[in-house]
C-alpha cells in the first residue's frame, strides 16, 4: 500500500493563511484514501482540510492514529488533547520550535534581567496602549496590571449586565464554575491553543515566559494575555449575557469567527517578534566550532519554526 501522506502536500503553509481551529470529540481520527478523518461510530468518515488549520483540539472520547499524528507534524498543524470544554490540556504535538537560533534568542531575553525587563515592559505598553511607569520591577509592574486586569473584569461585567463575583473556576471540575467563568474559561482555551501553534510556528518554545513562569505555556500565556481583552473576554461577557444553553459551545464557534474576522493568525507571530525585539539584541550567531547540517534544509513557504524534510 502507497504511503498515505503521499497523496498530499507535506509542505506548511504559514499561519496567517489558515483557519483558526477545530474541536474533535467521539470518533477515531485516522488517514483514509489519503485523507485525514474523523470517523464516528457508525463508520462515517468527516473530512478535515489538516493542513490548513493551525489547531486541532482533540476532546475527550477522540482516538488518534499514528498515521493521521505524523500527518499533522508534517503539515505543521498542532494536536492538543484537552479536557471537557477544552477547558483542561493534558498533551500536545509540536509541529514547530525547530529553531536553535530563535530558542537561544528567546532564553538569553529570559535569562538576563535588563533584558527581561525591556521585554515585560512592551508586552505592559501593548496591552494597555501606554507606556509602564518609570523605575518599577517586573513584580511592581505584574502588581499594577493585576489591578487594571480585576476592574476590566468589572466593567465589563457592568456593561454587559453579568453578575460578577470574580474570575474562579475549578478546570478538575468544569460544571463547578457559573456560567460567566465557563465562557471565560472556554474563550481563552481557544486563545491559546492558537497562540501555541504561532509561539511554535515561529521557533520559539511556549515555556520560557518573562512574566508568567513554571508552566508549560508560560510564554503562551504572556503573548495571550497581550490582546484577550480586545476580543475573546468581552466575547465571553457577551455569550454569558444571553443565558447560553451550551456556554462551552456556543463560545467555541463565536471564537472561530472572532478569530476569522479580526484577521488573529496574521497578528500573533508579527506581535511575538516585536514583543521579543524590545530586548534590543539579535538572535546569537552559531559558534564558530559549531557543526553546519550535513544536509541544507529544504526551502520551504510555511513560518520560519514548521520542519522541513
Amino acid at each position: 500500500m502507497a504511503d498515505p501522506s503521499s497523496y498530499l502536500p507535506l509542505k506548511p503553509i504559514p499561519m496567517k493563511d489558515r483557519v483558526s481551529m477545530i474541536f474533535l470529540q467521539y470518533g477515531k481520527v485516522d488517514i483514509k484514501d489519503g485523507a485525514f478523518v474523523l470517523i464516528d461510530k457508525n463508520g462515517v468518515r468527516t473530512h478535515i482540510p489538516v493542513g490548513g488549520i493551525a489547531c486541532i483540539m482533540l476532546e475527550p472520547g477522540t482516538r488518534v492514529s499514528h498515521a493521521a499524528v505524523r500527518l499533522a507534524a508534517q503539515v505543521g498543524t498542532l494536536l492538543v488533547w484537552v479536557g471537557e470544554a477544552g477547558v483542561r490540556l493534558y498533551a500536545s504535538g509540536q509541529p514547530g520550535g525547530a529553531r536553535s537560533d530563535r530558542l537561544l534568542y528567546q532564553a538569553k531575553l529570559a535569562l538576563d534581567d535588563s533584558l527581561r525587563l525591556k521585554v515585560v515592559r512592551k508586552m505592559y505598553e501593548l496591552r494597555f496602549g501606554e507606556a509602564p511607569p518609570q523605575r518599577r520591577s517586573i513584580e511592581q509592574l505584574r502588581g499594577i496590571e493585576g489591578a487594571r486586569v480585576r476592574n476590566t473584569y468589572k466593567l465589563l461585567a457592568k456593561q454587559y449586565g453579568v453578575k460578577w463575583h470574580g474570575r474562579r473556576y475549578d478546570p478538575k471540575d468544569w460544571e463547578a464554575g457559573d456560567v460567566v467563568n465557563q465562557c471565560l474559561s472556554a474563550a481563552t482555551a481557544c486563545l491559546y491553543g492558537i497562540t501555541e501553534a504561532a509561539v511554535l510556528a515561529a521557533g520559539y518554545a511556549p515555556a520560557v515566559g518573562f512574566i508568567h513562569t513554571g508552566k508549560p505555556l508560560s510564554f503562551v500565556y504572556d503573548i495571550a494575555d497581550i490582546f484577550k481583552f480586545d476580543n475573546v473576554v468581552p466575547l465571553a461577557f457577551r455569550i454569558a449575557s444571553q443565558n447560553p444553553t451550551q456556554p462551552d459551545k456556543q463560545v467555541r464557534l463565536a471564537c472561530r469567527d472572532l478569530f476569522r474576522e479580526q484577521k488573529v493568525l496574521r497578528k500573533i507571530i508579527p506581535l511575538i517578534e516585536e514583543v521579543l525585539a524590545a530586548g534590543e539584541i539579535s538572535p546569537p550567531e552559531p559558534a564558530p566550532e559549531s557543526v553546519p547540517p550535513a544536509i541544507p534544509n529544504a526551502e520551504h513557504i510555511g513560518d520560519e519554526g514548521h520542519r522541513s524534510e
